[in-house]
This record gives structure tokens, C-alpha cells and sequence, in this order.
């Protein structure tokens, strides 16, 4: 037996087994169903931290993220893509319009989780592949397939029922699934990693978040620092944050994007389980029917896709 480099393997030691395409595949799957895993139980954890002014939860998200994503980017030898994007003006207006977005993203969640409307959460993110379609559709003129339009429509019927069951228009879910989506489409035009793309977003938005943070502390409210535990769940939202991002990078790169996309269920599924089974949510008939035509949207919209890339390996 002989080592990689073709010299002798000592006696008793096992030469490494060298990687290929269908360990690349499984990592890629474990990272995927992590990312995805992560973003479904993130409403426990934000809901540990309902008692703290949302925009603060938010300020405090946006500093930790910098700093945690940062320590990524200097172990990784990644700084240089950053400095690389900051001296491309397009590129740094692009970043502003993400961050803008993903900040408005992080808070209607954070507040409807603080509010105890988990459902419809979850509601807006079983949508949210949709609203990606349907912005694909309007703004680079992307022609829908006979199954995208009937996906769009059965989903524009599950919005209206429940507009019915709750007696409004849901606005956190359309907010959340509109806001992520843009958020997406922006992306999308940058050519920036995701970890070092999350270091300017956090990097614009920084100052804003310092100086409400400083409001916090010295305004009526309780300090929230005060709390040793808070403290800890306040750094944590750092590492929430940009963990699943980095994982969600690294199997984009190992696997197709028709396979990431079955994966982006797992997270509004498990949000759903959460606010019905954990939170206790009520789940009214009419609400349960607007669910119900939502993932018969999906697959729908699934299943065009599937067909129209042919089935091949992941």
C-alpha cells in the first residue's frame, strides 16, 4: 500500500481516502439540510428574546453578524474579496439596497415571531419561491412555463383565503416573502461571496445600529446588558446568522440549484410545526385550506422543474 504522494504508507496506518464527486454530493446534502434546519428552528430562539425592543434585537444582530463573519473571513484568508468589492461604486450601491432589505427582513421577522405570528411566517416563506418566480417574470422578462403559472395562480388563491381566515391581507407574510426575494434578486446581480457580500451589508448598516444601541442604553428602557443570559442570546444571534449562510454557500457550490431548491421547504415546514405544536397558534379551517393549497402550489411548481431539467444526479 502506498500514500497519496506515492511513498510508502507506514505499517499499520491507512492511507487517506481522497474525496470525490459523491462525497462533495453528501457534504453538500449534510450542509444543505443544516441551513435549511437552522433558518426553520430560528423562531425558538428569537422568541427567548421577545421582552428586547425588535430594532434593538436587530442593531445588536447586525454588529454580532459583523464581528462573527468577519473572524470567518480572516480565517478563510477572504478579506481581500471584500476590499476587491468596495472599490466597485455598482457594487457597493447593490450591497446598500441587500442590506436595506435583509435589515427589514430580519425585523418583521423578529417582531412577528415577538408577536406570536409564527404561521404566518412560515406562510410567507412557502411563498417566497414564488414571489422569486414572479419577479424573475417581471423584471428580467423570464417567460413562465405552464406549470409556473399554475403554481403562481393556486398560490394567489391560498392568499386570498387567507386574507379571509384572518380577516386581513397576511402583511408579514407578503412583507417577509417580497423582502427576501428582492433581497435575492439584488444578490443575484453581485458577484460577491455570501460571507464577505454579509460583511459590507453588516458593515453599511453598523453605524445606524450603533447609534440605537447607545439610544437603548442610555434612554428609560431596562439595559438589556444587564442580563448576563440576554447578553449571551444577543452575541448568539451572530453566529445564527452567519453560519447557515456560509453552509448555504458551500452547497450551493456542491449541488445543483433544482436540488437546493427542494431543500427550502424544510425551514417554513418547520416553522409551521413550531407556532401550531410549540407556540400554540390557532390554525383555523380556512387557514389550514390556504396551507393546503399552498404546497399543492408547490408542488406543482416542484414538479415543473423537476421535468423541465430532466431528471439527473444532484
Amino acid at each position: 500500500m502506498t500514500s497519496i504522494e506515492g511513498a510508502p504508507a507506514a505499517k499499520g496506518v491507512r492511507s487517506p481516502r481522497p474525496t470525490g464527486p459523491d462525497d462533495n454530493v453528501r457534504l453538500g446534502v449534510i450542509a444543505a439540510l443544516a441551513t435549511y434546519t437552522l433558518w426553520g428552528v430560528l423562531p425558538l430562539f428569537f422568541k427567548l428574546l421577545e421582552d428586547i425592543d425588535p430594532v434593538g434585537v436587530v442593531a445588536n444582530r447586525i454588529l454580532c453578524s459583523l464581528i462573527f463573519v468577519a473572524l470567518i473571513l480572516w480565517a478563510r484568508r477572504q478579506f481581500g474579496e471584500v476590499r476587491t468589492a468596495l472599490r466597485d461604486r455598482r457594487t457597493i450601491f447593490a450591497l446598500c439596497i441587500s442590506a436595506v432589505l435583509i435589515a427589514a427582513n430580519w425585523l418583521i421577522f423578529i417582531s412577528a415571531v415577538g408577536n406570536n405570528l409564527v404561521l404566518e411566517v412560515s406562510f410567507g416563506y412557502f411563498i417566497n419561491p414564488l414571489v422569486s418566480v414572479a419577479i424573475g417574470m417581471v423584471l428580467l422578462s423570464e417567460k413562465l412555463s405552464r406549470t409556473q403559472a399554475v403554481a403562481i395562480g393556486i398560490a394567489i388563491i391560498a392568499i386570498a383565503i387567507q386574507a379571509v381566515g384572518l380577516g386581513a391581507i397576511p402583511w408579514v407574510a407578503l412583507a417577509l416573502a417580497l423582502t427576501f426575494a428582492f433581497y435575492g434578486y439584488v444578490r443575484k446581480t453581485v458577484g460577491v461571496g455570501s460571507a464577505a457580500g454579509l460583511a459590507i451589508e453588516t458593515l453599511v448598516l453598523v453605524p445606524v445600529s450603533a447609534i440605537y444601541i447607545v439610544y437603548l442604553l442610555t434612554g428609560p428602557a431596562p439595559d438589556f446588558y444587564a442580563d448576563p443570559a440576554m447578553t449571551v442570546l444577543l452575541i448568539l444571534t451572530g453566529p445564527l446568522t452567519a453560519v447557515p449562510l456560509v453552509l448555504f454557500a458551500f452547497a450551493a457550490r456542491q449541488l445543483r440549484l433544482s436540488t437546493i431548491g427542494m431543500f427550502q421547504y424544510i425551514a417554513p415546514s418547520l416553522q409551521f410545526l413550531t407556532a401550531v405544536f410549540l407556540f400554540g397558534e390557532e390554525l383555523t379551517p380556512l387557514r389550514l385550506v390556504s396551507f393546503g393549497l399552498i404546497w399543492v402550489s408547490l408542488a406543482v411548481f416542484s414538479y415543473g422543474s423537476w421535468k423541465g431539467r430532466g431528471v439527473r444526479p444532484a
